[in-house]
């Protein structure tokens, strides 16, 4: 199925895949308006700019998701330097935090961070994502887990941070919330959506009493299975065809984030 592309064209002077990059961008906070992961102001997703190294795309501070357009999106790099308009300014822990992410992870091409209260229930337990159903087992492999240390955030506590994801594509920030990366927007975003309902599964068997087990054969080759669909050779394809239905579902209800 495809969508009739409607989308105004690039501004002028502005590089056609920075435009395609900042359209996906605002579809992406559109969508999160509509699943509730906003945090008034405090929330934040973000993407490389095509064809850059140190430069990505973020959230105006001051707009709501519901209120995001592609046009209102900064470009900032990772010095925290901003390249582009900057009406609104920049959320200061959103700069350190995906600067210090995309200066650690050149592969990395998007991140979303949230405190939504499944994910940030799940982070200040103290085990954990725990292997409780077949949505958590599909993404543990990719889960690492950074303690809490203070409200105040700065560039070197991000390296930590970064540092801390190594290999993994999701962070567990204890008693704070979580993160994805991808490498692509789509990939980071399908990421935080599985990741969303495991650790909503999670709570809701907790507190329906005693939690059913899973055998441990079954959790290791659940894990394993999950540790191949989510690489680079086959996750990657797999987002692309869900951002693209994603992307279908925000242009029929909500299409005034291409402005």
């Amino acid at each position: 199925m495809s969508t009739v592309n409607l989308s105004p064209p690039a501004p002028a002077g502005m590089p056609e895949q920075e435009w395609l990059a900042r359209l996906d961008l605002a579809a992406a906070y559109r969508l999160g308006a509509k699943m509730g992961w906003s945090d008034l102001l405090g929330t934040h997703f973000s993407v490389r700019v095509p064809g850059t190294r140190d430069d990505y795309l973020i959230n105006p501070y001051g707009l709501f998701f519901e209120e995001i357009t592609a046009s209102s999106l900064i470009r900032i790099n990772t010095r925290g330097d901003v390249t582009g308009q900057q009406e609104y300014g920049v959320n200061r822990a959103a700069d350190v935090i995906h600067g210090g992410l995309y200066a650690a992870h050149p592969q990395a091409q998007a991140a979303i961070h949230l405190h939504s209260v499944a994910g940030t229930g799940v982070a200040s337990q103290n085990g954990g994502l725990l292997p409780v159903s077949q949505s958590a087992l599909m993404i543990m492999s990719r889960v690492r887990y950074y303690d809490y240390t203070g409200a105040k955030l700065d560039r070197e506590e991000c390296a930590r941070m970064a540092v801390t994801l190594g290999d993994g594509q999701i962070l567990m920030l204890r008693n704070h919330g979580t993160l994805t990366v991808g490498a692509s927007l789509g990939e980071a975003f399908a990421l935080m959506m599985r990741l969303e309902r495991a650790c909503a599964i999670q709570l809701a068997a907790q507190a329906g009493g005693q939690v059913h087990a899973i055998e441990q054969r079954f959790i290791d080759e659940s894990i394993r299975f999950g540790s191949t669909i989510y690489s680079e050779q086959s996750w990657s394809p797999h987002a692309r065809v869900e951002w693209a239905a994603l992307r279908r579902k925000i242009d029929r209800e909500d299409p005034g984030y291409a402005a």
